[in-house]
């Protein structure tokens, strides 16, 4: 989900209270959970747990096709297959009963 503006039309995340482009009204709209790969870096040393045990991992910025920018990792790939527009959708992990957390794979 993300917000959407009643009176411009524009998309944002995180949620608030006004849209950040006109200050107008916002509601929640489902997003496509499609985006583009705007930048990116492979972790290959984090000696904290559970992160130790991912590496190497992708820590990516990812323009959700909405407009929103999200930062987020890249998994379904090796690291080396990641690149700048690579194509990818959401995929969720559920991180309790009531939680998810929304990573990143290729689109292919």
């Amino acid at each position: 989900m993300v917000q959407r503006c009643t009176a411009c039309g524009a998309h944002q995340l995180y949620g608030r209270d006004r849209c950040l482009a006109c200050r107008g009204p916002v509601g929640w709209v489902p997003a496509s959970g499609r985006g583009t790969v705007y930048s990116y870096t492979v972790i290959r040393q984090n000696y904290a747990r559970p992160f130790r045990d991912w590496i190497p991992y992708v820590v990516a910025l990812v323009d959700l096709a909405e407009g929103p920018r999200v930062m987020t990792n890249i998994t379904g790939c090796e690291p080396e297959e990641v690149r700048i527009g690579m194509a990818v959708r959401a995929r969720f992990e559920p991180v309790s009963d009531d939680a998810g957390i929304a990573l990143f794979e290729p689109d292919r």
